[in-house]
């Protein structure tokens, strides 16, 4: 059957998550996220965010709910989307056009085949001249276009990031933002990213979740709002200093104070 327009990329349908199918964290949370969009996931510390994002990537099977790729569930089935860490996790003994054509080797391709893939997105990438140096050769956002780069390289369209700008320093970070919005919009993935930065939440996304709740003392997470941010066509930086942008802010703030106790 073929695939409705409205279908979102990547949906979680219900999700219950616990840490030992006992103690709940997570509590029923629905999210979307379509095609080309960048959503953000935010929430106060320990509160269950990188647990979604594990049953997500299918790392995790959830004690109830589903997870929709496309319309299709693939709960529990690792490898359907690009997961990416806080860390660029590069590694140092391998040249940046090993680094980031690695998941295609391991996946089966010869080297050469995988370096000529890779080869072509340099440029596109922010990378043109980095495919034979180290990584420790490269600045901090240098290394993460790259690790972006070997995420991209997995060819799966849906991407999940934890925080990864959150070891960046606040020039880079700003830049790191604006250029992933425009390569997710020009490249057609979408976006799902936890962040504690409320600033780089409302700066980035299209629409922002929001979680409420402690696990930690017995409360489980659940989703106490969603915010449409309305970006238009500006970049992250530029949409950073408009009065939607602090509008929006306050509503994520305000939300986030209401429900920590709740």
């Amino acid at each position: 059957m073929a695939e409705s327009a409205n279908t979102p990329a990547l949906e979680a349908d219900d999700l219950v998550l616990s840490w030992d199918g006992v103690h709940t964290v997570v509590s029923h949370v629905s999210m979307s996220v379509a095609p080309g969009e960048v959503v953000c996931l935010v929430g106060r510390s320990g509160c269950g965010k990188t647990t979604i994002l594990h049953a997500l990537s299918g790392l995790t099977v959830p004690d109830a709910g589903r997870v929709l790729l496309h319309g299709t569930d693939v709960t529990g089935h690792p490898g359907k989307v690009s997961y990416m860490l806080q860390k660029d996790l590069l590694l140092p003994h391998k040249t940046i056009e090993d680094n980031v054509s690695l998941s295609l080797v391991l996946g089966g391709m010869k080297k050469e085949e995988a370096r000529a893939k890779a080869a072509p997105l340099f440029g596109r990438f922010g990378l043109e001249g980095t495919q034979k140096k180290w990584p420790s050769e490269l600045s901090g956002g240098m290394r993460q276009r790259a690790a972006f780069l070997r995420t991209y390289l997995m060819g799966n369209d849906v991407m999940l990031l934890d925080e990864p700008f959150s070891a960046l320093d606040a020039l880079t970070r700003a830049d790191m933002r604006s250029w992933y919005c425009s390569m997710a919009e020009e490249l057609g993935y979408a976006t799902l990213m936890i962040t504690h930065d409320v600033d780089e939440a409302v700066s980035m996304a299209r629409r922002i979740y929001v979680l409420g709740g402690n696990p930690s003392e017995g409360r489980p997470s659940h989703l106490v709002g969603e915010i449409a941010v309305p970006r238009g066509d500006l970049s992250a930086s530029a949409f950073a200093l408009t009065d939607d942008f602090l509008s929006c802010k306050k509503q994520v703030l305000e939300l986030l104070g209401a429900n920590a106790t709740s």
